[in-house]
């Protein structure tokens, strides 16, 4: 079995990128203690065959599923239907790239890239092309300045609070 696991050197994360990771698990754990669906930080596995036939395993910063039977040994083998990446120099060209790739194909339906340097969160929504393929669409930028507009859509009862989400103190 090829896992074709991709090693990323995270040595050297901020506590910044931990503290996001944190505060958003923290903030949506408690909206969903009623419901199937449950929010994990970045210590829970993925493992997907991708269009061309390999397993693939992935590790993201922050999901909700809400098909948390789905599992083989420590990993899901379902895709959630939320991602939330947490930009790190690191992992940028990652997120952005392959693994943004990898969760199109998934047909993950909302997927944001939070960078907790800048403040901002960039919030795509899986749309389908003529071809019935699987496109991320960027559906908002929210910023200090629209700060109010940052909801998760698939999960229209999740109220973030965007300074709650960069709450980073000492």
């Amino acid at each position: 079995m090829d896992l074709n696991l991709q090693i990323t050197d995270m040595a050297g994360a901020y506590i910044e990128h931990s503290m996001v990771i944190t505060n958003f698990c923290t903030i949506v754990s408690h909206q969903l203690k009623n419901s199937m669906c449950r929010v994990f930080p970045d210590n829970v596995q993925y493992k997907w065959q991708s269009k061309d036939g390999e397993e693939k395993a992935v590790i993201p910063d922050s999901t909700i599923n809400c098909q948390i039977r789905s599992r083989r040994g420590n990993s899901f083998v379902n895709a959630p239907q939320f991602v939330m990446e947490v930009l790190s120099d690191s992992t940028e060209k990652y997120d952005r790239g392959e693994k943004m790739d990898l969760y199109r194909e998934q047909e993950i339906n909302e997927y944001w890239i939070a960078d907790w340097r800048n403040r901002q969160v960039e919030i795509y929504h899986l749309n389908y092309n003529e071809n019935d393929e699987p496109e991320y669409h960027l559906w908002k930028t929210v910023t200090d300045d629209n700060k109010d507009e940052l909801r998760i859509m698939h999960f229209p009862h999740v109220r973030i609070d965007f300074d709650e989400l960069f709450l980073i103190e000492w």
